[in-house]
């Protein structure tokens, strides 16, 4: 609009100059000096928007703006140098210690998987050696009590003296004492067997204790 342009601004050119100039600082103080150098298309966005709404009042419609370069100053470019550099140290010590932390719970879940696999292997096996011991034992107890009941068989049928059954009951204790197992299962008829052990035992005795003393009065 050329009349608002001659009529409400003195110098379009200058005055447009000057609130390109004072935008562009409160665009750029709002944004990190490293945002700065990288988003330049953000800048001219902004700064188009605000001075189109600024000379709206000139007759002026402001279509296109553009920050061709930015060139600060040597310092702030040594800091910024020093400041990208500490970020990527920084960076690479995270990523390095993410990775050993990685690695530390992966070998330690190995680990405990291991540890719990090994000892479930162990408890199997005991398990196993302990059922084999057990069906060991009952099988060698059931063959002593077969053997006892066959030997006390056998005797009953032949219908043999006491005196008999007491001598081939001590023969079949002899060879069962002689066996790996460390228990011996008797059967309850084997307290009149010890009765008529005892009974000889006590009538060789005194056999003996006779016998000697006839030896005695003889010598005399």
């Amino acid at each position: 609009d050329a009349f608002r342009v001659v009529y409400n601004v003195a110098n379009f050119e200058i005055a447009a100059i000057k609130l390109a100039q004072t935008n562009l600082r409160n665009v750029i103080g709002e944004m990190e000096l490293d945002q700065t150098l990288t988003s330049r298309e953000r800048i001219n966005v902004t700064l188009r928007e605000v001075l189109d709404e600024a000379t709206d009042k000139w007759g002026v419609k402001v279509t296109r703006v553009e920050i061709k370069k930015i060139d600060p100053p040597q310092d702030i470019m040594d800091a910024m140098s020093k400041q990208m550099k500490a970020e990527r140290t920084k960076r690479a010590v995270i990523l390095e210690a993410e990775g050993y932390k990685q690695s530390e719970i992966t070998k330690a879940e190995g680990d405990k998987m291991s540890a719990i696999l090994q000892a479930e292997g162990q408890s199997e096996s005991i398990k196993r050696v302990a059922e084999a011991n057990k069906f060991k034992l009952i099988a060698e107890a059931q063959g002593q009590a077969n053997a006892i009941v066959n030997v006390f068989k056998a005797i009953h049928e032949g219908d043999p003296t006491k005196d008999v059954i007491a001598i081939r009951y001590l023969e079949s204790l002899k060879q069962i004492a002689d066996g790996k197992a460390n228990k011996v299962f008797l059967p309850y008829e084997s307290s009149a067997m010890l009765s008529s052990i005892g009974a000889m035992a006590e009538i060789f005795r005194e056999g003996k204790d006779s016998s000697d003393g006839n030896e005695k009065v003889s010598k005399k």
